[in-house]
């Protein structure tokens, strides 16, 4: 089928295209060159006034794995008050802070994401993930499999194991768990914690393995490397919402010796101690860290006030924030001595002085960070707040007016501890484009999606211009994946599923001689069932694989 799409102004960072007026031709779900004139079209839109940038891509959102349904049950109420009734074309659903599985993929395609990753697959948890992801409707999925307090990488580090083995078990990992990348949450200490240890620097021993976060950080990032993953090592540093932690992350950052290296939800590492209540922005400090070290990127991890729930494999940091509940009940579980969960409800307050300090940090990130191409529009789903809050987000980044009104209203202590009503600047569509299209895919490694490029699957959003930009942004006038028609003004007319994004870094097969043994004594399942198939995610015809490039490696 061929499709012509008239006259729509473009945005397309990945091609170089800022707010120009093109036709779009797209046959067999991907973008192809203007046709001969003899070619028949078989269906156009007259996209005069309206704005095109390429479907919308969350690169760090939890919406697979066991903390999910653990979340939705700790919060029924929650899912109660948002439900999604059954239409001839969707399912039923519910929930607003962690919605289920189904109208997660309704709620983000209704918005304009046709792409979605989750950043914390455990891998002996992986197929339960990809079960999970594998329910989400229209959207593309992919994981990044955690391993910073892996038991058995821990026992090679004590064991003095060389990089080159270190390599191969990541790699093996990987392949395990189809994933796309490689996640670190608080290096070590999710271990550290089952030693009784309740907090862990950057360069404090793990009581039991003598391994410190620096370490792992440092072995896996060089792994990421020289395996060729294009996703930079993804971590979730030391001390989360600790104050005092800018100088953790300023020392993670410094401490990676140039590698690359991508910090996510920045905005919960970037804590200061000064003032009266020993709480202050370390937001202009981080900033100016990752303007100067072209090694760093960062997603922001926003806060949004309202009720939501928080999903971490920082059991750690859970434990101790769980004092702060609300309403006042949360789970800490450990996962096969590999990782652990935190579940916390959580209600973020404009008049809680913390709170809007916190608000204000993220903001001030966005805003400070000069290159849009390496920060990222996330809000931590559902910890900051839900992905539903993005649209909103949006405006706060691109209408100075607006997000000084809403300055006005936070805490008055915190008005006086932020620089953000000095801040002038105000994000364009092209920034905005590449925050959620352009530089999300390239950070990524997908080879062939957040463009409108020819040779590009035709994921596209289709909006109409409006200077309130929230409004623009949470109800596209179309959103087409694959060259489908999935969305017509905000609301779905048409379901397919997605893919699932890996990389297939190679390994030593001999790494799984010392795995068999491992396992046989310590692991409640065999070497054999922890690796999954191909065809466990394509089987029932929902899914397919995309295996993309690694680095220099076709």
């Amino acid at each position: 089928m061929l499709i012509k799409l008239t006259g729509g102004t473009v945005y397309d960072p990945a091609s170089g295209i800022d707010g120009q007026i093109k036709t779009l031709y797209v046959q067999d779900g991907r973008f192809i060159k203007q046709p001969a004139a003899d070619v028949q079209v078989d269906k156009e839109y007259d996209l005069k006034g309206k704005v095109l940038m390429a479907g919308a891509i969350d690169m760090h959102t939890h919406i697979g794995g066991g903390k999910g349904n653990i979340a939705r049950m700790l919060i029924p109420e929650d899912h109660r008050s948002d439900p999604v009734h059954r239409s001839d074309i969707t399912r039923s659903g519910c929930g607003h802070a962690m919605p289920s599985s189904f109208a997660t993929g309704y709620r983000y395609a209704e918005m304009g994401y046709t792409t979605a990753f989750e950043p914390a697959v455990l891998p002996v948890n992986a197929r339960q993930a990809h079960m999970e992801m594998a329910d989400i409707p229209i959207l593309d999925k992919g994981g990044y499999v955690l391993m910073g307090s892996d038991d058995y990488l821990l026992r090679m580090l004590t064991a003095k194991k060389d990089q080159k083995a270190i390599n191969d078990y990541v790699a093996w990992t990987m392949n395990a768990a189809k994933a796309i990348g490689v996640k670190v949450v608080n290096p070590g200490g999710i271990n550290a914690f089952k030693f009784n240890q309740r907090k862990l620097e950057l360069d404090e021993q793990n009581a039991h393995y003598g391994v410190s976060p620096r370490e792992i950080l440092q072995v896996l990032a060089t792994a990421v490397k020289e395996l060729g993953v294009k996703h930079p090592l993804h971590v979730h540093g030391c001390n989360l919402g600790v104050p005092g932690n800018v100088s953790t992350t300023l020392d993670t950052i410094q401490g990676i010796g140039g590698l690359p290296m991508h910090l996510t939800h920045i905005q919960f590492h970037s804590y200061g101690t000064e003032g009266d209540f020993k709480f202050s922005s370390g937001g202009a400090q981080i900033a100016e860290a990752i303007n100067n070290n072209k090694n760093i990127t960062a997603d922001v991890g926003q806060i949004l006030f309202g009720q939501t729930i928080t999903a971490s494999g920082d059991n750690m940091r859970q434990h101790a924030n769980h004092g702060f509940a609300n309403p006042d009940k949360w789970v800490c579980m450990d996962i096969e001595c590999d990782a652990g969960c935190g579940v916390v409800p959580f209600k973020y307050r404009d008049q809680n002085f913390v709170n809007a300090l916190q608000w204000a940090i993220g903001l001030e990130i966005f805003l400070l960070v000069d290159d849009p191409w390496r920060v990222f529009l996330t809000t931590d789903h559902p910890n900051g707040a839900p992905f539903t809050t993005y649209p909103h987000l949006i405006r706060l980044l691109m209408d100075k007016s607006f997000r000084n009104d809403m300055l006005a209203t936070i805490h008055p202590e915190a008005q006086k501890m932020t620089t953000l009503g000095s801040i002038d600047r105000e994000y364009s569509l092209q920034e905005i484009a590449i925050l959620t299209r352009a530089g999300a895919a390239k950070l990524v490694g997908l080879d062939d999606r957040g463009s409108l490029g020819e040779g590009a699957w035709a994921d596209i959003t289709v909006y109409t211009e409006n200077t309130d930009r929230e409004q623009m942004f949470e109800k596209p006038d179309y959103v087409f994946k694959d060259g489908e028609l999935v969305v017509v003004d905000g609301k779905v007319v048409h379901t397919k599923w997605g893919t699932t994004h890996i990389v297939r870094p190679e390994w030593d097969t001999s790494v799984e001689q010392d795995l068999q043994k491992y396992f046989e004594r310590f692991m409640t399942m065999k070497v054999g069932n922890f690796k999954i198939s191909d065809d466990e995610i394509t089987e029932d015809g929902r899914g397919s694989l995309t295996t993309h490039s690694l680095n220099g490696i076709a």
